[in-house]
């Protein structure tokens, strides 16, 4: 493995570490009666590494076939059955165990501080992948799905998907919509670029909203607002025109968020 191979030990150093961006650990009250953690990070400057590395030799590769596909869609392919294709795989698949373990390092932590003061356990875990290649059968073809900024919601399968800092999150359960590719949203996304949040949002008012609410929370600078909550759409609506693709299971009030 390339890429891999050549950036292990800088990985190592990411391991168990949060990362920047919209990644989070949040602690949630859930309307079950349950208090419940939620972390969301990846496989960091790794992934990255892989992905760039793999669209370069794809893009020239494509090249040299005089593929169809236009340039500028920037959507230049591997065939599966290559070496470049299968060496992609394998890398991504790594990716994906390192985003895992990585969670579970921090999740074994969060855990241990929750376990210092109140004694408590943890009684389930769910693991969600939402950046990542499956290779699947739809419509009686074999295809290759890419989820990014999407989950898996197969019929019964458990799904997470995360508000803001200042909104709810839910746990959910998959109702295999064939026309999603048997997916849903991995989140409430985006309604605002990180560069217009910080220039359009009052820092003032995403304060109070979230201390309004009770939350501790880590906003304290123009700089902070790329991930507050106002720079994300509407949760409740979201989920709304998402009925019918998953059930919700859980709904999850946030009292604590650590952005990365």
């Amino acid at each position: 493995m390339v890429v891999v191979r050549d950036e292990y030990d800088r990985a190592k150093h990411q391991l168990g570490t949060l990362g920047g961006g919209n990644h989070f650990i949040e602690i949630q009250k859930g309307n079950d009666g349950h208090v419940w953690f939620m972390i969301h990070t990846g496989s960091r400057n790794l992934g990255k590494k892989v992905a760039d590395y793999h669209n370069d030799v794809a893009k020239r590769m494509n090249a040299k076939y005089f593929s169809s596909v236009p340039k500028e869609h920037d959507l230049a392919f591997l065939p599966l059955d290559s070496v470049e294709g299968q060496r992609y795989i394998a890398e991504m698949k790594y990716c994906v165990d390192f985003a895992l373990a990585s969670r579970n390092l921090i999740a074994s932590m969060v855990m241990n501080a929750i376990r210092d003061v109140t004694g408590g356990y943890m009684k389930k875990y769910y693991n969600i992948a939402h950046n990542y290649a499956s290779i699947e059968n739809h419509y009686k073809h074999n295809v290759v799905v890419h989820r990014k900024g999407a989950t898996l919601a197969r019929e019964g399968t458990v799904g997470i998907i995360p508000g803001s800092q200042g909104t709810k999150s839910y746990i959910v359960g998959g109702l295999g919509n064939p026309e999603s590719f048997m997916s849903c949203s991995h989140g409430a996304g985006r309604k605002m670029g990180r560069m217009a949040a910080q220039r359009n949002l009052d820092l003032k008012a995403e304060i109070y909203a979230l201390n309004k609410q009770g939350i501790i929370h880590s906003i304290r600078t123009k700089k902070d607002l790329d991930e507050a909550p106002s720079a994300y759409k509407d949760i409740t609506k979201v989920m709304d025109n998402q009925k019918d693709l998953v059930t919700i299971c859980v709904e999850l009030q946030p009292l604590a968020v650590i952005k990365g």
